[in-house]
Parts: C-alpha cells; sequence; structure tokens
C-alpha cells in the first residue's frame, strides 16, 4: 500500500481468509479480481457495486502502523 506521505507498506492477509466477511477472499480469483483502493485504504468490492459501503477494507490505520517497506518495483 502506497500513502501520500511516500510510505509503503505490505499487509499479509492470509491470516484473516478464515474469518468473517473476509471468507469470500480465499478464493484466489476473487481475491485479486476485486482488490482495489476504496476508502482512502486496501479493499475488496466483493460484491461488484462500486458502493464503498459494500466493500471489504482492511482500517487505514493499521495498514500506517505497519513498518515502512522498499518499493520493490523500483529497485534495480
Amino acid at each position: 500500500m502506497y500513502f501520500s506521505d511516500g510510505k509503503i507498506v505490505s499487509y499479509d492477509v492470509k491470516r484473516l481468509l478464515d474469518k468473517g466477511v473476509f471468507r469470500a477472499l480465499s478464493d484466489e480469483h476473487t481475491f485479486m479480481d476485486t482488490c482495489c483502493i476504496m476508502n482512502d485504504t486496501l479493499a475488496w468490492d466483493v460484491k461488484r457495486t462500486g458502493d464503498p459501503a459494500d466493500c471489504i477494507d482492511i482500517d487505514p490505520e493499521t495498514l500506517y502502523a505497519l513498518y515502512a517497506v522498499e518499493d520493490r518495483l523500483a529497485v534495480s
């Protein structure tokens, strides 16, 4: 996740995939196909409505609290 201040974090959502609403993301195709930025955070539009109220998301404060990582795409 890239933040507006330049901080980059990596979040492993795997531990959540067997809990509550996150179970819908255990299918790899659904996980990848519906992943987006919504509500200013990492989200999955699993209902494909485009409505931020219908998405599954991770609290942006939870993400921002993670240690910063290097952007692997920018490293040569």
